[in-house]
């Protein structure tokens, strides 16, 4: 996250001067790929304020950089819980800001006895269990982008139909399809 630190979100600062420089890097970031994953810890239950800040800043762009995108999230802690109270928590500015949230996460409990000195999960079943959940993540992103009707088919919630006047939506974005960087 040092690369995209910016001050504290203050909707007075945004107005008087341009975005921050670690704002602009990760949207730019975002902008350049198609899909993005977040390997985050978990503090006090929910997520790190750094990776909250650089999410509110980035939000502000338009168009919003989020918005379609898809998204995995994943995590690591000493804890039995494995910081998944952290992810949950970061699903919903993600969502809310129209990314498309990969359903499963990964959450490694106990992870300070859990890594081999290679830097692989030392349970076999795990580590495979996590190199399935990336395989499959990068597979759902490669449909959606290079097969369109895949991401015009997502739903979300059924028969919803967001107001513009009240809700944050947008018009969907219209990337051009063929090869890229796949996640960032």
């Amino acid at each position: 996250m040092r690369e995209f630190n910016a001050p504290s979100y203050n909707a007075d600062l945004h107005k008087a001067e341009a975005f921050p420089a670690g704002a602009e890097l990760f949207r730019r970031s975002l902008d350049a790929s198609d899909a993005f994953i977040v390997a985050s810890p978990e503090y006090n239950s929910s997520m790190p304020g750094a990776l909250k800040n650089a999410i509110d800043w980035v939000s502000r762009y338009q168009p919003q950089p989020f918005n379609e995108r898809h998204g995995l999230l994943l995590s690591a802690s000493p804890s039995m819980v494995g910081g998944n109270r952290g992810l949950w928590a970061l699903r919903i500015p993600f969502e809310h800001l129209g990314a498309r949230m990969y359903p499963d996460m990964f959450s490694l409990a106990q992870a300070h006895m859990a890594v081999t000195s290679e830097g692989r999960i030392a349970d076999e079943r795990l580590q495979e269990r996590f190199d399935t959940h990336i395989a499959n993540f990068m597979d759902l992103v490669e449909a959606a982008t290079d097969y369109p009707c895949v991401k015009r088919a997502w739903v979300e919630y059924l028969g919803e139909h967001p107001d513009p006047v009240i809700d944050r939506v947008q018009q969907p974005v219209r990337r051009p399809v063929g090869p890229r960087s796949r996640a960032q």
